[in-house]
């Protein structure tokens, strides 16, 4: 099985003012969505997968977890009741009922998998209809870090060129990071959730392989020497930050300077601190 990062869900409480921030960062970024249940969305969409800036919307009816229930709705308002930041790294799923049942022979969840439907738009403005079906994992070890697998049943509907064009000339998500205590103790977790084998890079982190992408479980000293500034939990895993592919390094630095964004330089790459990100550090990469 080789996965890839479908995409990544960040948790805000000011979908408007990340949009904008977004914005400033040179990505194009959609219209707000809203999900059945009251949470609510904006999407950048890069060429095979997207980032979900996502809050809790006026009016929410959020159900709270049940035994066989992963709540996706009440674990980004339970994240936000702590921090903002990165709160979900989902894959892509060709079978999520398939998906379920595997995770649940794995004992990494025997959660029901989730279908729903939501309007979208297209970029002429007009209406159209998107639905998913979700498949769960979840680890004890890791109770604010969020992982499932995403089966698009209408993509023709949700994939548009006409998304994926952005300022910034962004093509791809390169990397994800989650800082934990001790990566060796999520190996087992993580393999059965990605698929995949880790590589270790030196004996502390874990990397996994998703397709163009990696995934890599840093311990805190290394998230913050690779990332610079982040914000990790102290005791538990969290997601710290990703990696953004542009196609000209040089344009992308005049482009964050004239934003008046916050960046370093770390080797080839430019990093946009956590405290100036909604929580998560951004490193733009060149292709």
């Amino acid at each position: 099985m080789n996965r890839r990062i479908d995409h990544l869900v960040v948790a805000v409480h000011d979908l408007d003012r990340a949009g904008s921030f977004y914005q400033r960062l040179g990505f194009q970024v959609g219209a707000r969505n809203r999900h059945p249940w009251g949470t609510e969305n904006r999407i950048v969409q890069l060429a095979q997968s997207f980032i979900e800036l996502i809050t809790v919307g006026e009016g929410a009816a959020i159900a709270p977890h049940q035994e066989r229930s992963f709540s996706f709705g009440a674990f980004v308002q339970n994240y936000l009741s702590r921090r903002e930041g990165l709160a979900m790294l989902v894959l892509d799923s060709q079978d999520a009922e398939a998906d379920a049942a595997l995770f649940a022979d794995k004992g990494i969840g025997s959660f029901e998998p989730f279908r729903f439907e939501r309007s979208g738009r297209r970029p002429d403005g007009s209406e159209t209809k998107v639905a998913f079906t979700l498949a769960f994992a979840s680890s004890e070890g890791a109770p604010h870090a969020g992982f499932f697998v995403c089966q698009q049943h209408y993509p023709e509907n949700f994939w548009n060129p006409e998304f994926q064009r952005h300022d910034n000339k962004a093509t791809g998500i390169s990397a994800v990071a989650l800082a934990a205590p001790n990566p060796e103790g999520y190996r087992a977790f993580l393999t059965a959730f990605t698929g995949t084998e880790p590589t270790s890079p030196d004996r502390d982190d874990l990397s996994f392989r998703l397709g163009e992408s990696h995934f890599d479980v840093l311990t805190q000293d290394d998230a913050a020497e690779i990332y610079a500034s982040i914000e990790a939990e102290l005791d538990q895993p969290s997601f710290v930050a990703f990696g953004v592919r542009v196609e000209n390094i040089g344009r992308q630095a005049t482009w964050l300077d004239a934003a008046e964004i916050p960046y370093q330089h770390i080797g080839s790459r430019l990093i946009v601190p956590a405290s100036a990100a909604f929580g998560v550090a951004i490193a733009f990469e060149p292709t």
